[in-house]
C-alpha cells in the first residue's frame, strides 16, 4: 500500500545517542510531505485529464465510426440511384424505339396506300379521258355528217362506254 502525506507525517523515529538533527529531520519531512501532495494532486489532475481526453477519444470514434457508416450509405444510395437511373434511361430508349419504328411503319403503310391511290385516280383518269375522247369523237363525227338519222346509234354507243 502506497504512503499517504498522513503517514509521512506521523512518522516517528526511535531516538539514539547521535542520531540525527529531529529539527532537520522533521523539515526534511514537512518538505517530503509539501512534495508528495503535490505528486498526489498532479497525478490527479493528470488522471482527471487523460479520462477527459479518453472520454473526447471515444466520442471521436463514435463520430468517425458514424460518419464512416453515413458514407457508406450514402455511396451505396448514390449507387442505387445511379442504377436506377441507368434502368429508366434504357426503358425510355426502348420505348422510343418501339415508338419510332410504330411511327416508321405507320408512315409506311401510308405512304402504300397514298401510293394505291395515285395509281387507282391514274387508272380512273386514263378511262375518263378514253371516254371523254370517245364521247368528243363521236361529237364530231356527228357534226361532220349530214343526216342526223345516226344520231340514235351514236346515242347507244356512249352510254355503253360510259357504262
Amino acid at each position: 500500500m502506497p504512503l499517504t502525506p498522513l503517514d509521512i507525517h506521523n512518522k516517528e523515529f526511535g531516538r539514539r545517542l547521535r542520531g540525527y538533527d529531529e529539527d532537520e529531520v522533521n523539515e526534511f519531512l514537512d518538505q517530503i510531505i509539501k512534495d508528495y501532495e503535490a505528486l498526489i494532486r498532479e497525478n490527479k489532475e493528470l488522471q482527471n485529464q487523460v479520462a477527459a481526453l479518453q472520454e473526447k477519444l471515444s466520442h471521436f470514434a463514435n463520430i468517425e465510426e458514424t460518419l464512416s457508416k453515413t458514407i457508406i450509405v450514402a455511396q451505396e444510395a448514390a449507387d442505387e440511384l445511379k442504377n436506377n437511373s441507368k434502368k429508366e434511361a434504357q426503358l425510355i430508349i426502348k420505348e422510343a424505339e418501339k415508338n419510332a419504328d410504330r411511327i416508321i411503319n405507320e408512315s409506311l403503310a401510308k405512304s402504300r396506300k397514298i401510293a394505291m391511290e395515285v395509281e387507282e385516280l391514274k387508272k380512273q383518269a386514263s378511262i375518263y379521258r378514253a371516254r371523254f375522247r370517245a364521247l368528243v369523237e363521236t361529237q364530231l363525227e356527228l357534226l361532220n355528217k349530214d343526216t342526223w338519222d345516226s344520231l340514235d346509234t351514236q346515242e347507244t354507243r356512249i352510254q355503253e362506254l360510259e357504262v
